[in-house]
């Protein structure tokens, strides 16, 4: 069968799909989404992918990471679609900040920023602060830090027993990577807390012992956490992480890969929603 061929029924299949799915939509809303974004080719080109989180199924596939992308895909809802959406996972993108408040009612409380997200920023000042340290301590000599870059960025409960007892001597030590390092692992406790004042409260004492470590990397990133933390807590009341969006980008990659590439856009779109997106694709007489 010529690509060309293939494709086609590969449209067809999910344009079938697709009218099916706005059928059901009436009958059973999307109620909690992910939004996030996936590489479609080098040089910092995206697409934007909204995940039903329920379901675990990609809802809709948008050009780029940009506000007008996303757009149009809100404004096709209808008003009680948009009012039926519950909740929303993503990370701090202010573009899709901007998208999800210009169309979803009272979307202030429904706006969760994903906590794994968070966590990588946090591991991303930890690097920084591991990667400053190494350069002043091997202009002297001092290699302490060589080839420990992934353990400072490791969650403890992947480590090994014999991992977390070679990596103590560092952990435990008066290293600065030593003390962003524990600021980074205090802030999981974050959302382990079930009431949200009292979790606000935490913060609280965890910013003032991130702007007085002398540890710029941390400081920055603990003020960027502050300027976005109502969001953060609204984790809190959904529970709600972008996991499913992930799992969804990993199946993604497999499709990807499995074609060694797109280099047309639309094609990549609709092999997401062929693979991903949960549709009946069955050729039938409706």
């Amino acid at each position: 069968m010529h690509r060309d061929e293939a494709r086609g029924i590969q449209e067809r299949a999910v344009r079938r799909g697709l009218a099916r799915r706005s059928a059901e939509a009436v009958a059973q809303p999307v109620a909690r989404i992910g939004i996030d974004e996936k590489s479609f080719l080098k040089r910092h080109q995206y697409v934007s992918v909204v995940a039903d989180l329920d379901r675990r199924r990609v809802l809709h596939v948008a050009d780029d990471r940009k506000a007008e992308s996303l757009g149009p895909y809100f404004a096709g809802l209808s008003a009680a679609e948009r009012r039926g959406i519950e909740a929303i996972a993503m990370d701090m993108w202010e573009p899709y900040q901007t998208v999800v408040r210009a169309h979803v009612p009272d979307v202030e409380g429904k706006i969760v920023f994903d906590k794994f997200h968070v966590m990588q920023h946090v591991g991303d000042a930890v690097d920084h602060v591991r990667k400053q340290e190494h350069k002043a301590l091997s202009a002297e000599g001092d290699l302490t830090l060589t080839g420990s870059q992934y353990a400072w960025l490791k969650n403890p409960k992947h480590f090994s027993r014999k991992a977390w007892r070679a990596f103590a001597a560092l952990r435990e030590s008066t290293l600065k990577s030593a003390r962003a390092w524990a600021l980074k692992e205090s802030l999981r406790r974050l959302r382990e807390y079930t009431y949200v004042e009292a979790a606000r409260t935490f913060f609280k004492r965890w910013y003032a012992w991130a702007t007085h470590t002398r540890l710029e990397p941390m400081i920055k990133v603990a003020r960027m956490l502050k300027r976005h933390l109502e969001h953060i807590l609204t984790y809190l009341t959904h529970r709600i992480t972008n996991a499913v969006t992930e799992g969804l980008n990993a199946k993604i990659q497999w499709v990807k890969f499995s074609a060694r590439g797109y280099r047309n856009r639309d094609e990549f779109k609709t092999a997401i929603l062929f693979h991903c997106g949960g549709l009946d694709l069955e050729p039938r007489l409706d």
